[in-house]
């Protein structure tokens, strides 16, 4: 059954605003938490049908306030994550178990239909990770709290709007050399983030819950796959590097001073695992709801901005490709 009013933590990312536009355009009311109004709400209100999108500032530990907002829904979402650990308690250990516990008993409390949660591909396996530990342990905490909690695991999410597939082309456009941690063999199968949307509706709208779900695209491909199709997309030609793992871990070091970091030690500890299908638990194809989206095909039709001559040089890529074919 459709639920009539869902509440969304998160709803400023890429994956949150994809979301919003697919529940509002089908009739879906939802309600977005966001901790500064003031910056995200004219992000937030363009995404979707007016009328359907109520935007709400609160500090997401704020109990009090949060509760209020469970009693007035149905179905709660929560897309929150971070990538690299900050100060001012934007730590992993914060953001990925403690807060999805904090939902998870809400939810129980006020009787919600489901609680979906966004978690990521390939942390079991990832033990010496610190992003996945908290990943997993908030996992445990959401499935012991609230049993009928659906878990969504992802492989790499990206889009026109991701810091993904944007952020490499960045980097390869500006630099001659490109390094390939662990040789650049681990595998990952990349789904589009309209792909990942469709599988989250399906289950608010088919009543699909008490489940683990692995989600990924229809594409294996490794890192260094990935970089060479991006390097493709852009039409450059870039010397790619093996790095040993030594000089890696020294560059993450330096990296994760920076505010933004393009690597990380724990990001470069878990690009030793495979990011596919564990064969553990169900998938999306499993669940009859496949990924129909192919990399080259998405990643091809905003790649233009990182090419000599940006949208006017589509004509002679599109002819380039044609002749290939």
């Amino acid at each position: 059954m459709k639920p009539k009013n869902c509440l969304i933590f998160g709803g400023s990312g890429q994956i949150g605003r994809h979301l919003i536009r697919k529940l509002t355009k089908n009739n879906i009311k939802v309600t977005v938490v966001t901790r500064n109004i003031h910056q995200k709400s004219y992000m937030i209100k363009t995404q979707g049908n007016a009328g359907y999108i109520d935007i709400v500032e609160a500090n997401i530990y704020d109990q009090k306030k949060i509760k209020d907002l469970f009693s007035k829904s149905d179905i709660c979402i929560n897309l929150i994550g971070i990538l690299f650990q900050k100060k001012k308690g934007n730590t992993f250990y914060n953001i990925h178990t403690l807060f999805p516990s904090l939902l998870s008993k809400l939810a129980k409390e006020f009787k919600l239909k489901n609680f979906v949660h966004l978690s990521a591909l390939g942390i079991n396996e990832a033990t010496d990770s610190d992003y996945a530990k908290s990943k997993l342990e908030g996992e445990k905490n959401i499935l012991n709290n609230f049993p009928i909690s659906t878990i969504i695991r992802p492989s790499i999410v990206y889009s026109v709007d991701d810091n993904f597939t944007t952020n490499f082309m960045t980097i390869l456009n500006r630099l001659p050399i490109f390094p390939l941690y662990y040789s650049g063999k681990t595998k990952f199968t990349p789904i589009h983030c309209s792909d990942l949307t469709d599988v989250i509706y399906s289950v608010i709208t088919k009543d699909i819950n008490s489940k683990i779900i692995e989600c990924v695209g229809p594409e294996v491909i490794n890192f260094k796959g990935i970089i060479e199709r991006l390097l493709s997309l852009i039409d450059k030609k870039r010397l790619l590097l093996p790095m040993p793992l030594s000089i890696a871990s020294l560059t993450a070091k330096v990296f994760q001073l920076l505010p933004s970091p393009i690597l990380t030690e724990d990001q470069l500890r878990l690009l030793k695992y495979d990011n596919v299908l564990s064969g553990k638990y169900k998938s999306n194809f499993d669940l009859g709801i496949p990924s129909k989206k192919y990399f080259n095909d998405e990643v091809k039709k905003y790649a233009y901005m990182w090419r000599e001559g940006g949208q006017f040089s589509t004509e002679k890529y599109l002819n380039k490709e044609n002749t290939k074919n």
